[in-house]
């Protein structure tokens, strides 16, 4: 398959040496030739010097035999103009623009411009490591509507079977991050200590859910966790059944 890159800086020279190591056909435009310094000496992709938007560039980087077109430039308005030429004029199905700004990445999701958002993903990911505490979006879907959300749980979840968190959120168990391993939930899985839950809720929800999460269960949404025996053990779990208050 042959893919279009807009920007030859660090992403763009890092995508354009992966995809033409897995055997497809790269082409990488940027205003700026010294700029395919960058690309290594095997690469034998095009080299296309111009603006990104601009039609005759977009050409003659193939983009009319294009699968995909990736606008990773330095500025924001060139990428998402480039990305919509490359969608609304060429017909490129599969587009992704690079945006600085988290706003206008909300805004051109909702217009169906997939964005990488580069400097909330950076916070999240800083936040995440500086304040364990806190609700983190690893993922949303285009339009902004469904999250996939790294949530903090208070201890006193602890021996909490998962199903009942999920009946006491409203949201769904994506998957558990124990020890380095990464548990889909089963129905006698329960919360243990040092988990780290990642759930898929409305983002509507996210802050209702963290301050339900965030509190013990029972001064909430009475549940009770099971015995302590069963957040020991990821087998015995099924023999404890959680008790709710009357």
């Amino acid at each position: 398959m042959h893919y279009v890159i807009m920007g030859c800086g660090r992403v763009g020279s890092y995508l354009a040496r992966n995809l033409e190591d897995a055997g497809h056909s790269v082409a990488v435009v940027d205003r700026d030739e010294a700029a395919f310094r960058r690309l290594p000496s095997s690469f034998e992709g095009r080299r296309v010097v111009g603006i990104g938007f601009d039609r005759d560039t977009l050409v003659a980087a193939g983009i009319e035999q294009a699968y995909a077109f990736a606008a990773v430039s330095s500025g924001d308005n060139s990428n998402i103009l480039a990305a919509r030429v490359a969608r609304e004029t060429y017909g490129v199905d599969h587009v992704v623009a690079r945006i600085y700004d988290p706003g206008r990445a909300e805004i051109y999701e909702r217009l169906g411009i997939p964005t990488v958002a580069t400097v909330r993903w950076a916070a999240d990911q800083v936040m995440r490591r500086l304040v364990p505490q806190q609700a983190v979006t690893v993922h949303q879907d285009r339009t902004g509507s469904v999250s996939i959300v790294d949530m903090p749980v208070d201890a006193a979840w602890i021996g909490t079977r998962y199903r009942d968190l999920e009946a006491a959120t409203g949201t769904r168990v994506a998957y558990v991050a124990r020890t380095g391993t990464a548990l889909l939930p089963r129905e006698d899985l329960v919360h243990q200590d040092g988990d780290t839950v990642h759930l898929v809720l409305a983002t509507r929800d996210v802050e209702r859910v963290e301050a339900v999460l965030t509190a013990p269960p029972s001064s909430i949404t009475g549940v009770r966790p099971a015995s302590s025996g069963t957040a020991s053990s990821g087998h015995a779990e099924a023999s404890h059944p959680t008790t709710r208050r009357p």
